[in-house]
């Protein structure tokens, strides 16, 4: 068996265009996919410049409803940068905390998916 990356991950959002706008808006994704995939369905797609790995924001996974992922880690070379970056532009972070493994602090989405942002510690 082959298994190369995680290639997309889901995200439960409520309204797939708000959703698409707070990620591009706030956390600086680019959209790779926009399209109709079905009846009243819609593929938003999005990624991270460089990144492997995108997001998919979902609305139609019953098991799934908005809000209910939680753990993302988005990772960052300078999380005080980034951590005033997100601030200005409207996001409401936790204060940085400083763990063995790094430092990161947690936010959420507008339908309350977790996400945490991380700086690793040097290794």
């Amino acid at each position: 068996m082959n298994i190369n990356r995680i290639d997309i991950v889901s995200i439960p959002v409520s309204d797939q265009q708000a959703a698409k706008s707070f990620y591009q808006d706030k956390l600086g994704f680019h959209v790779i996919a926009d399209v109709p995939m079905g009846p009243e369905q819609q593929w938003v797609q999005l990624g991270l410049e460089g990144a492997n790995t995108s997001l998919a924001l979902v609305t139609w996974f019953d098991q799934m409803p908005p809000g209910s992922v939680q753990g993302l880690v988005l990772d960052t070379d300078n999380i005080k940068e980034a951590h005033e970056a997100l601030t200005t532009k409207g996001l409401t972070l936790t204060d940085i905390e400083s763990a063995p493994w790094g430092q990161f602090s947690m936010f959420n989405d507008p339908d309350g998916n977790g996400w945490v942002l991380q700086q690793a510690a040097a290794r």
